[in-house]
C-alpha cells in the first residue's frame, strides 16, 4: 500500500524549497515526473522529465538567484489525493539587480503518494528596479 501524499508534505517541500535543499525539495517527487516550466517556447512553458532533470533545474535557479524564496505558501489536497495545488509569492534579485515579486500556484498530478506532475504557472509583471 502506498503512502498519501499530505498538505503538510507539500509545505515540506516548500519549506525545503526556501532552504535551498535539493533533496528535501525531491523527496515527493516520482522518479518519472514531469515539470513544466513558467516559461518557454511552448504554450505550456518547457517540459522537463525526470527526477534528476528536474533537481538540475531547480538547482540552476538557486544558482542565478540565490536569494530566490516562494513566499506565503499555502497547499491544498485533493480529496481523492490525486491533485495538489500549492500557492506563493515568488520573490528573487535578478542577476541584473532587479526584483521579481509575483504570486502564483504550481498544480499537481499525484500518484502512489509520489508528485508525478508539476505545472507552474506565475504571474507577469514588470521587473522592480534595483535600489
Amino acid at each position: 500500500m502506498s503512502r498519501t501524499l499530505t498538505a503538510q508534505d507539500l509545505k515540506d517541500t516548500f519549506d525545503a524549497f526556501n532552504r535551498h535543499d535539493i533533496d528535501g525539495v525531491m523527496t515527493h517527487f516520482a522518479d518519472d515526473c514531469v515539470f513544466f516550466t513558467v516559461a518557454g517556447d511552448n504554450e505550456y512553458g518547457n517540459r522537463i522529465d525526470g527526477k534528476e532533470a528536474i533537481a538540475k533545474a531547480f538547482t540552476n535557479v538557486w544558482t542565478t538567484m540565490p536569494d530566490v524564496q516562494w513566499a506565503d505558501h499555502s497547499h491544498f489536497i485533493s480529496e481523492d489525493g490525486t491533485r495538489g495545488v500549492s500557492q506563493w509569492t515568488f520573490r528573487a534579485t535578478n542577476p541584473d539587480g532587479t526584483r521579481t515579486e509575483v504570486q502564483g500556484v504550481d498544480l499537481f498530478r499525484i500518484k502512489d503518494g509520489k508528485l508525478v506532475e508539476k505545472q507552474a504557472i506565475r504571474k507577469q509583471r514588470p521587473a522592480i528596479p534595483a535600489k
